[in-house]
């Protein structure tokens, strides 16, 4: 998906009103970067994104998991309410957004320049050191106070998809107790669908209402820009005025398109990672616990 991601990011820093449909804005601009920087143009940058990526993701699911342990008491039967899932999503959102965003500020800046210019990051160590040559540890924190606003996305979207698996849980322990059947420990699972469904769900439900600050971020983060956007201000000001309210929601149909599969893939596999270590662990335990009925 990087190539979208790429074309999503050029899409926010444009100033240009963009020709066509969805699809023939999405097929121009691929041949555009195919045509001028190769195939090689088409993945710029993906060094920076799958470290952001990974990491954002797997800081956020540590974090998350341990504020909801904290807070549960590691009690199986421990609901969480809608403002509660709301409320550590948040707090994780915002650690993970803080340590990331020296990532995001060279992903953006190497987006938006083409390998052949003199001054392009050559990697994300290559991106982090210019920075601190040239800005100082300032410079790897641009866009960090809008990328705490953006945690409001992380917070609704797990907000929705808990209250979602939460619901798709109960349905399901409910009809195990109308058919008499007893609730193991490998029955803790939703099916791929259900997962998929809720996950692309959720997303959709936040990116829609977060989205405009991506917008500004970007166009604060691209170097090529900043005389035109110096300030947070400044730049919704000046989109509004320049393009109206569509402005900022450049590239959105783009970033539809990347993300949902992303999302839901990610997700899915998480969710039946950890099914399985859960399922390891209770067969370990259940082990444990015959053995030691043996020996007594």
């Amino acid at each position: 998906m990087h190539p979208l991601d790429l074309l999503k990011v050029k899409f926010q820093v444009a100033t240009k009103k963009p020709k066509g449909g969805l699809g023939g804005q999405i097929w121009n601009a691929l041949k555009d970067v195919k045509a001028n920087e190769g195939w090689r143009g088409l993945y710029r940058g993906v060094g920076p994104n799958i470290a952001g990526n990974a990491s954002s993701w797997g800081l956020y699911f540590l974090f998350y998991k341990m504020l909801q342990a904290h807070a549960s008491g590691n009690d199986p039967n421990f609901k969480m309410t809608a403002g509660s899932y709301l409320l550590y999503s948040a707090q994780a959102s915002a650690v993970t957004a803080v340590m990331t965003n020296p990532i995001w500020v060279v992903k953006v800046r190497m987006f938006t320049t083409r390998a052949d210019n003199p001054q392009a990051y050559r990697s994300l160590w290559h991106g982090l050191a210019s920075i601190y040559k040239t800005e100082g540890i300032k410079g790897w924190y641009k866009g960090t106070s809008l990328a705490l606003f953006g945690v409001s996305n992380g917070a609704l979207q797990f907000m929705a998809y808990e209250k979602m698996k939460q619901w798709g849980f109960e349905r399901k322990r409910n009809e195990f107790l109308a058919a008499g059947r007893v609730w193991r420990p490998e029955d803790d699972k939703l099916s791929n669908t259900w997962y998929t469904v809720m996950s692309g769900a959720s997303k959709l439900i936040s990116l829609a209402s977060t989205y405009p600050y991506q917008v500004v971020r970007s166009r604060l983060q691209n170097n090529a820009t900043t005389h035109l956007y110096p300030t947070i201000p400044a730049c919704i000001k000046r989109t509004f005025a320049e393009e109206g309210f569509r402005g900022f929601y450049r590239g959105l149909g783009t970033n539809l398109v990347r993300v949902l599969p992303g999302t839901c893939v990610t997700f899915v596999v998480y969710e039946n990672l950890a099914w399985l270590l859960r399922t390891a662990a209770a067969k370990r335990e259940a082990k444990k616990n015959l053995e030691s009925i043996d020996n007594s």
